[in-house]
């Protein structure tokens, strides 16, 4: 079974600590705005598996400290959608860089667009601000006084560069299919691939995991079952207040249990995502001790406080804990 777990920080650095003005009092008073966004449609039906990029999305814009962004899918009346009809696999918000004068002479030569990514060891594969799966509703993303997420600071863009935010949605239709935790766990064989997206053959020893269920694949179903074609949305509400002094910016970091760089001495970061997670053995079985531990370690530059960690999973998880550890 293929087993995919992340972390995530927020972590105010030590330098950012200092005596806070009097109107940190207010930052979780009348200064607070929400509002409700959805995500373009995400067309789905029995079996079917949609796992799309949408970008320039709807976005509070301006200067501002993100407070929380909780997310769910819902249907064309915004009724939420259960679980066990459309698995929510993964969702990633991530800011970008879009060049503002793409048809100008004078920009042919720049990239149309860079991505902002956070600060953790794995974000050259894990750059997204915001991110959860199946654990999303319900899941508090609140960022705790005086703390915020800063976001829309123009002074930080690139010049020519304006801040968008891009949303990938991974979900897969259960309904109707012959055998919804293969669906749910991608295996090869429920999806009847032999190639992944980019036209390359799957190894034999790859069972299931991301490379067999992405978009557009078709999980088996039940033969004579019929059921239509839903259009489903994220819909997401964010919170935020203006930018002020107040505000104490933390930073991102994404953690992924397969990044075992530090374990192994070796210098560069592997953060593969999804990892094949080994067979419980006959004795184990038999004593019902089939739990399966994987441990991660990683170095920060620099110390601070965690206001906020939220972890993800996927099914057969029991659960993640993060540890701390002053270093010399």
């Amino acid at each position: 079974m293929k087993m995919a777990g992340s972390v995530v920080l927020l972590i105010s650095l030590l330098s950012a600590i200092a005596p806070l003005p009097s109107e940190a009092l207010n930052v979780r008073g009348h200064l607070l705005k929400s509002k409700t966004f959805r995500s373009p449609p995400i067309l789905l039906g029995p079996g079917s598996v949609s796992n799309k990029y949408h970008h320039d999305v709807d976005f509070p814009r301006g200067h501002l400290a993100v407070k929380s962004f909780d997310a769910e899918v819902v249907d064309e009346n915004g009724v939420p959608v259960p679980l066990h009809e459309t698995y929510l696999h993964h969702w990633v918000a991530e800011p970008y860089y879009a060049l503002k004068n793409s048809q100008s002479p004078d920009t042919q030569n720049l990239p149309k667009g860079m991505l902002k990514r956070n600060d953790g060891v794995c974000k050259t594969t894990l750059g997204q601000y915001f991110g959860l799966g199946s654990e999303t509703r319900h899941t508090a993303t609140w960022v705790p006084d005086p703390y915020g997420i800063e976001i829309g600071n123009e002074d930080k863009a690139p010049e020519g560069y304006e801040e968008k935010w891009l949303l990938n949605i991974h979900a897969i239709d259960t309904r109707g299919v012959v055998d919804k935790p293969s669906c749910t766990e991608c295996k090869c064989d429920f999806y009847n691939v032999t190639i992944d997206e980019y036209g390359r053959t799957i190894s034999k020893n790859y069972t299931g995991g991301l490379f067999c269920c992405y978009d557009q694949t078709q999980c088996r179903v039940k033969e004579g079952f019929n059921g239509e074609v839903r259009k489903l949305f994220l819909q997401y509400t964010v919170t935020w207040l203006d930018w002020t002094d107040a505000v104490v910016p933390v930073k991102i970091y994404i953690f992924d249990v397969t990044d075992t760089a530090m374990l192994d001495g070796t210098p560069e970061h592997s953060c593969k995502v999804e990892y094949q997670v080994e067979e419980c053995s006959a004795e184990n079985r038999a004593n019902n001790e089939c739990i399966h531990t994987k441990t991660a370690r990683a170095a920060l530059p620099r110390g601070g406080d965690i206001v906020f960690s939220v972890a993800h999973q996927h099914s057969g998880g029991v659960g993640a804990s993060l540890h701390g550890q002053v270093m010399d």
